[in-house]
């Protein structure tokens, strides 16, 4: 996989770099959420849990594993709840692609397929669907045909959403852009 820098950690990075479950695990946390934090989740479950095994996660004691993503610093403002879509993303993973959390993109046979197979897991509606295509296209080559269609907007150049993040000057330009979109929605 290709060196991700999503949130300026660099120990974050790596790990999201290197583990597609907990790549898989930041996206589903970016939402309502700052992006560089949401991405760094994995990290802080890593240290509390002692590993991001999909397995071990989906059949870990629901009541102790929310409380370990909840406690200061929580993992997600929603901490509690969010434990628990992970560990249905992580019933997932081990149910349909044997605990191989990359399987969801490097099998994909199209950009519709991989979207299907996107839209498949907790917590991946429609907008964070093209958001996490984007960023398999943009920065880990996983560009099944079609997957620019897939993306929408997100697939164009600019600097629009996590996919587009690759140092801190282009995370402040995501963050301006999003700020404008707002307003823009307000107006």
């Amino acid at each position: 996989m290709a060196e991700l820098h999503l949130t300026m950690d660099p120990v974050a990075d790596k790990l999201i770099s290197h583990d597609p479950f907990a790549l898989l695990i930041g996206g589903l946390l970016d939402q309502q959420f700052p992006m560089e934090r949401a991405f760094a989740g994995p990290m802080k479950i890593t240290e509390r849990f002692g590993n991001l095994n999909p397995t071990a996660i989906a059949t870990a004691d629901p009541g102790t594993f929310a409380e370990l993503c909840a406690t200061p610093p929580a993992i997600h403002r929603y901490g509690r709840s969010m434990a628990e879509r992970i560990q249905q993303l992580a019933r997932v993973i081990v149910d349909e692609y044997d605990g191989r959390a990359e399987r969801v993109w490097t099998e994909a046979t199209s950009g519709r397929d991989l979207a299907r197979r996107l839209e498949g897991l907790p917590g991946y509606g429609k907008a964070k669907v093209k958001m996490f295509v984007a960023l398999l296209g943009k920065q880990l080559d996983c560009r099944p045909d079609g997957w620019e269609r897939i993306a929408g907007d997100f697939a164009l150049d600019g600097y629009r959403s996590i996919a587009d993040v690759v140092d801190p000057d282009s995370l402040l330009k995501v963050r301006e852009y999003k700020k404008a979109k707002k307003l823009a929605a307000r107006s």
